[in-house]
């Protein structure tokens, strides 16, 4: 018999599972076609089966999927699984096949089946059998359900059965592209490529708007964005994410001129709200995406946040709004985002006293004062676009 040489990976799903029948078949059919694009940019040949609570990766490439599939929004978990047939035996034979490979003598383990489909036994029938034969296969183990320190896993299904022993985490949520789209502000900081995750992992797509303040921001904003940016981009494997950049030093100048400085900041995330409201409408965009979390500088109070959102009619969605910060630092590490030495981030822009209340009044008085609006529509048509795609910015 000819030795089968593919590699199956399950991919298990959650919430989707949870979802009407054809709200559930759009949705993995928008994961397929995300794990297709993920194969695709690993050069890789393979058949994807859709079960209804299973998907199965099956491939004869050497290269490993654990890692992309690991990283696909809208994936509980992933295993690398042993395919067998439904009897008792091949079942019993592949858990000790599976086994031998890692389970180790002295070791207490657990056996988890499952069945779905096929008739002759239960799943505790199952269980129960494959210990006694693994037990009978490796001197002096002993059966712990309640915490061991290995556990198999056997899922006898009609339309495939499977053994395992690994589970890899997904990030879990809804597959990306299922809940529309939207414009992101990023920058070089933390917080901007935490909140952007966050609403890609409930599947939204994304549109990332970078205002780059050149000779008003530090020297090392550039090399953080492209970090963040490229972070971002592997959790969406052989998917393009479009980088709007605005070179916007005639608006950070036109700030400077402020009658009272201490309102600039306001003023500037006012400005970055506007021209965010634009490329939304102009894109055919669903909301605005922010990295604000209430109460962290003194444009974030909410005594701010309301007078500064006055006037922006697409939705501003804060996922970050009741986060502290010790909270998006562990995102950000889990994300790949963060960084211990950022260098110059700075902005000179920024007052010694900024305000931490202001009003509708203020901010549209200043700005006419300071023809704001003129100069967002001038640096608009400097706009150029870019995408990134697994972690590398592309020609366009």
């Amino acid at each position: 018999m000819e030795q089968d040489t593919r590699k199956v990976v399950m991919v298990r799903f959650g919430e989707i599972f949870l979802k009407s029948e054809p709200v559930r078949r759009e949705f993995l059919n928008r994961l397929r076609d995300n794990i297709r694009a993920g194969l695709k940019g690993l050069n890789v040949e393979a058949t994807i089966t859709i079960t209804r609570s299973r998907i199965l990766v099956s491939s004869e490439s050497p290269v490993d999927l654990v890692p992309m599939l690991s990283r696909i929004f809208g994936v509980i978990d992933i295993a690398p699984v042993t395919v067998c047939g439904n009897s008792m035996d091949d079942l019993c034979d592949t858990a000790i096949q599976v086994a031998q490979s890692h389970l180790m003598p002295h070791t207490r383990f657990a056996v988890r089946a499952r069945r779905e489909g096929v008739e002759g036994f239960s799943s505790q029938e199952l269980a129960a059998e494959a210990g006694s034969r693994i037990i009978d296969a490796i001197p002096d183990l002993k059966v712990d359900l309640t915490a061991p320190e290995y556990e198999i896993f056997i899922e006898a299904r009609k339309d495939g059965s499977m053994v395992y022993d690994t589970r890899i985490s997904g990030p879990g949520g809804l597959p990306y592209g299922t809940q529309g789209k939207a414009v992101a502000l990023i920058s070089a900081g933390i917080d901007s490529p935490v909140a952007a995750w966050l609403m890609m992992r409930r599947g939204v797509r994304m549109i990332f708007l970078h205002i780059e303040p050149g000779k008003f921001g530090g020297e090392d904003i550039r090399r953080n964005l492209e970090n963040n940016l490229a972070a971002l981009s592997h959790w969406v494997p052989g998917l393009e994410l479009p980088v709007i950049t605005i070179p916007a030093e005639p608006f950070y100048q036109a700030l400077m001129t402020l009658s009272e400085p201490k309102l600039r900041c306001v003023l500037c995330k006012r400005g970055m709200l506007e021209l965010a409201s634009r490329y939304a409408q102009k894109s055919g965009c669903d909301g605005i995406i922010t990295g604000d979390n209430l109460g962290q500088v003194a444009t974030q109070t909410l005594h701010n946040l309301a007078p500064i959102s006055a006037g922006i009619e697409i939705p501003i969605y804060r996922p970050l709004i009741g986060y502290d910060k010790e909270e998006i630092i562990t995102l950000a590490r889990k994300i790949g985002s963060f960084s211990s030495e950022p260098g110059d981030t700075s902005c000179s822009v920024l007052p010694p006293r900024p305000v931490t209340r202001s009003d509708v009044h203020q901010i549209e008085r200043l700005m006419e004062q300071a023809s704001l609006g003129s100069v967002i529509e001038d640096i608009l048509k400097f706009s150029s676009i870019k995408v990134i795609k697994n972690g590398i910015f592309q020609s366009t």
